[in-house]
């Protein structure tokens, strides 16, 4: 008899197959619990007061950590209020005991009813963010987007006058931060509470180029420790001479970056201007050598968002923490617009002022600064210098802009010639035996020439040698030992060039006239002219007499007797180093 199965009644498998009884290939679930209904928070007035209570409490923490500027110009104010809705909305559904069924469809028809204040104010802020980018959008706002920087147009021999030595900034901002540092080690008192903040700002400070910085705490404990006295001075690297000097103050700087809590200074500004959008503070001394701390008012002037500009700045005394805004700053402020700020406007200009479509298609005139920048003191004014090249074209400058970091007022000098970079790598080139780094160029105006002007550093960082490089000539490259002997090669070789006249081969500066008795002489062939560099007695510097210009100075001898003349590059001869000599005589012994 064949084997069968047998569905329903009794079988081999001990009462067959029951298909109600096999659901999912398991046994029956559990049935779930009901979930257990949260009660809602006492009355309606009572969990409303509770909301704002809490939505009030966490807008405080937040505006007191994150400091945002109540201003509809500002986008960190509609994440600010977008919050404060959010906590309102998130604290009501927990004070009313909904529990919705678990969907985000649920708590939104939630919200939408019983939170229509904050739900209406989101709705806004979404509205307000559309329409204030589309305001601002470039595409639509081209033309008032090229119109930011007022340009005019510049004539650079005429309007831009040789500058003494003691003009000339010969460090950039990396040499004076190691020229700080080592400053800065040499006080014990200091070195093991405080470091140097690394922001230095380069300003004009009494007739001189210097970068100032204020010091910071070491860290929180060495804050705790000193915040009684706050910090005791500020550093101030001369960039001319080289020297770091520390100014110790009477009273200590309370108000600073480097502070916490009510002091710090983004603090201090905004619970003083609560409206008002700032960029990055930069800190200043006056002429009486007062630490400020100089921080620019930020407008948008294109929409809501777009066409960023600076509309004065406020001053705070960095010991005090009194502070003032000023439409008008004071003429001892160097640095109002920011180099950012400058460029952007300028690229702004360059890429729309014939329009959106033509920046796109076509690329008509169209320009942009080029990737660096420098400073130059002229008129007791701090100038940014950066330069501008075609959009199609990183080989080349077709001129570059100069602009008051105070006013903004800036010119355009057309020049074609070489890009910073390239400058950059002609003077590297000149010295590569010695792998000497060139500096970011600074642009000078030596014997009517567009001139690229660079230190050259050694590996430790400090400078070595100066450089000079034609801007329309880049490969007419000149270095020398000090100022002097650099710029004395350069006027020479712009000479047998034919670029200027030979009577226009006269170092700049201001000459002098001193007697002594020789103590040693040295010798070097320098771009193919025969240098002889003396030391007097009592002294530890040596005269560069050129025997191109000077050619007695093959006669010289130690012990001779010398009347000499020399171009002063600062205030004093200096003790060590080399300056550029000019002449000299022998002196009758009998007199």
């Amino acid at each position: 008899m064949p084997f069968t199965f047998q569905f329903g009644g009794s079988s081999a498998f001990g009462g067959g197959f029951n298909p109600e009884s096999f659901q999912g290939g398991g046994p029956n679930p559990r049935p779930r619990k009901p979930r257990k209904a949260r009660r809602a928070m006492g009355s309606p007035l009572s969990r409303t007061l509770t909301n704002l209570v809490v939505t009030l409490v966490f807008g405080l923490v937040y505006f007191y950590l994150e400091l945002p500027a109540l201003n509809l110009h500002a986008e960190e104010f509609y994440v600010f209020v977008f919050l404060l809705c959010a906590v309102y909305c998130v604290c009501a559904i927990f004070t009313s005991g909904f529990q919705g069924d678990g969907s985000v469809k649920g708590y939104f028809h939630f919200v939408r009813k019983q939170c229509a204040v904050p739900f209406l104010a989101v709705v806004l802020l979404v509205v307000t963010l559309a329409l204030g980018a589309l305001s601002s959008w470039v595409v639509f706002r081209a033309g008032s987007y090229s119109k930011l920087l007022t340009l005019k147009a510049g004539d650079f021999t005429a309007e831009v006058e040789e500058i003494s030595y003691d003009q000339i900034p010969m460090l950039d901002k990396d040499s004076a931060a190691q020229l700080g540092t080592r400053k800065l080690g040499e006080l014990a008192d200091m070195v093991s509470q405080f470091e140097i903040l690394p922001a230095y700002t380069q300003i004009n400070y009494q007739g001189r180029p210097v970068r100032v910085t204020s010091l910071r705490y070491g860290d929180l404990i060495k804050w705790f420790t000193n915040r009684g006295d706050g910090l005791p001075a500020y550093l101030i690297i001369d960039m001319v001479s080289q020297e770091a000097e520390v100014v110790r103050l009477e009273e200590g700087m309370k108000y600073t970056v480097a502070e916490h809590f009510s002091r710090n200074l983004y603090r201090h500004l905004r619970f003083h201007y609560p409206t008002m959008m700032f960029d990055e503070p930069v800190f200043e001394i006056n002429e009486e050598g007062t630490p400020f701390w100089v921080c620019s008012r930020i407008v948008r002037t294109i929409g809501l968002f777009g066409g960023t500009d600076v509309k004065g700045a406020v001053l705070v005394n960095a010991v005090t923490g009194e502070s003032e805004y000023h439409e008008q700053v004071p003429n001892w402020v160097d640095r109002v617009y920011s180099y950012d700020i400058i460029m952007q406007q300028y690229d702004f200009y360059g890429m729309y002022h014939n329009g959106f479509l033509n920046s796109m298609f076509g690329q008509r005139d169209v320009t942009v600064t080029t990737e660096g920048w420098n400073y130059i003191a002229i008129d007791d004014d701090v100038y940014m210098y950066t330069g501008v090249t075609s959009v199609t074209s990183d080989q080349s400058n077709i001129g570059f802009i100069l602009s008051n970091q105070r006013t903004k007022e800036t010119k355009f000098y057309p020049c074609a010639g070489a890009t910073e970079n390239s400058a950059k790598a002609s003077a590297e080139s000149r010295v590569q035996q010695m792998s000497y780094e060139a500096t970011f160029p600074l642009l000078l105006n030596i014997a009517g020439q567009p001139t690229y002007f660079m230190s050259l550093k050694g590996n430790d960082g400090l400078v070595k040698m100066y450089a000079m490089v034609n801007v329309q000539q880049y490969q007419l490259v000149e270095t020398g030992q000090t100022l002097a002997e650099c710029e004395n090669n350069y006027r020479q070789a712009l000479a047998h060039a034919g670029l200027i006249a030979a009577g226009e081969q006269k170092p700049a500066g201001e000459s002098q006239e001193q007697e002594g008795v020789v103590a040693e002489i040295r010798s070097a062939v320098i771009s193919g002219d025969t240098h002889y560099y003396v030391r007097m007695e009592d002294s530890l510097g040596y005269l560069d007499f050129n025997t191109a210009e000077v050619p007695l100075a093959v006669l010289l001898n130690v012990r001779d007797h010398i009347r000499y003349t020399f171009v002063l590059e600062g205030a004093e001869f200096p003790e060590h180093g080399i300056v550029q000599a000019t002449g000299f005589e022998y002196v009758d012994w009998d007199n």
